[in-house]
């Protein structure tokens, strides 16, 4: 079992981890309770009830966080002619219209956080698979990164702006970033009621009852902070 140092065991002390805290409250703590030399990332965790093996108990949307996720998103733009243009024009950190940055990417460079492409670009993001795909960097319809040369203008901008994708994991989690602790309680707030709406419009036709169990939110560093899942102001 991994130790932890003296900040983090102070940290824990302060949350009481048999309560379900308002979602106002558990944000609050989490930023008393911070206590890195940086600027941390808050991250909302979810236990569900699905079952990962059955195909109708699947969850794997996008959602734009209002208040966006504080960093610089770097955006690779898979696309030609025309297209390519448009990206560029559109703020695409690099866009892969020649071979150079598709070398880069199958000699193992991912330093981007989103990938986009057009969709006659599948051919050659395909034979990236290997390198994107587990990362989950792979451009895909459902998380809105695969779209037509008109789209890839309002794909970029969305990506900027705080664009996330969720997914249910293995072991029935759901795992994503809402914001940095440096936000304040209210934009923090504003991003994990998006987040929670989305999940939950993105509820699976086999989802049993309310499939959503717990709700921790945490920082880099620090311990978890259970949410009341049900709270008024997160199932607005």
């Amino acid at each position: 079992m991994a130790s932890h140092g003296n900040k983090y065991l102070e940290a824990r002390e302060k949350v009481d981890r048999e309560k379900l805290y308002d979602p106002t409250e558990a944000l609050e703590l989490l930023k008393e309770i911070s206590f890195a030399n940086f600027d941390e990332t808050v991250e909302v965790h979810l236990r569900t009830s699905l079952d990962p093996r059955q195909a109708d108990q699947q969850i794997r949307d996008v959602v734009v966080l209002p208040k966006g996720l504080g960093k610089k998103v770097t955006v690779v733009v898979f696309a030609q002619g025309e297209a390519a243009d448009v990206a560029r024009e559109a703020g695409a950190d690099f866009v892969a219209d020649t071979d150079d940055v598709v070398e880069k990417i199958q000699g193992g460079w991912t330093d981007f956080d989103v990938a986009i492409a057009t969709p006659d670009m599948m051919g050659t993001v395909g034979r990236l698979g290997r390198i994107l795909g587990p990362r989950g960097l792979m451009p895909n319809p459902k998380a809105g990164t695969v779209v037509q040369a008109d789209n890839i203008a309002d794909a970029i901008e969305e990506a900027k702006a705080g664009r996330i994708e969720f997914r249910l994991d293995k072991t029935a989690n759901i795992h994503a970033p809402i914001g940095k602790i440096s936000f304040s309680v209210e934009d923090l707030r504003e991003n994990l009621v998006a987040f929670m709406i989305a999940v939950r419009q993105a509820r699976p036709a086999g989802a049993p009852g309310n499939f959503i169990r717990r709700v921790t939110v945490a920082s880099s560093m620090s311990p978890g902070v259970k949410v009341d899942p049900y709270a008024s102001s997160i199932t607005l």
